[in-house]
């Protein structure tokens, strides 16, 4: 998670104002290893055009794909993830390599929320036009 994330965190549920429960996925260019995650990054600083070490693969149909969480569980972490409703990208790009995914407040543009970014946990994925690749997004909460 990073900060611009940790922050609209923070500000949403203890505040509670102008709250929104949109999240969308996006995907990041590949390979991994070549992949710099930071926590000062924001959607202004990567976006469509990418910037330091990493960029948005826009090389699919349509925008940004919605994550639509289910139930938080109540153990220790709680964790919550998009599984039941994985979020689904169509390529229309051959031979590229996807390295992770993120997720953000908008389905499209820069001006968005960046709450988290990352390299997928199975390693990259090469993907070629009119592949499908299926993107599950969990997240944990720990009271340590």
């Amino acid at each position: 998670v990073v900060n611009q994330g940790l922050q609209d965190m923070n500000t949403q549920y203890f505040k509670g104002s102008g709250y929104t429960a949109a999240w969308y996925l996006g995907l990041v260019t590949g390979p991994g290893s070549g992949t710099t995650f930071s926590a000062t990054d924001t959607l202004a600083s990567h976006g469509a055009t990418g910037s330091g070490g990493w960029t948005e693969n826009t090389n699919y149909s349509g925008n940004r794909k919605a994550a639509t969480f289910g139930t938080a569980t109540t153990a220790d972490p709680s964790v919550i993830s998009n599984s039941a409703s994985a979020a689904v990208f169509t390529m229309t790009s051959n031979a590229q390599t996807i390295a992770g995914a993120f997720l953000c407040s908008v389905s499209s543009g820069t001006s968005g929320v960046l709450f988290s970014a990352g390299d997928f946990t199975g390693g990259d994925k090469l993907v070629d036009s009119g592949d499908t690749l299926t993107v599950t997004y969990t997240f944990s909460l720990d009271a340590a």
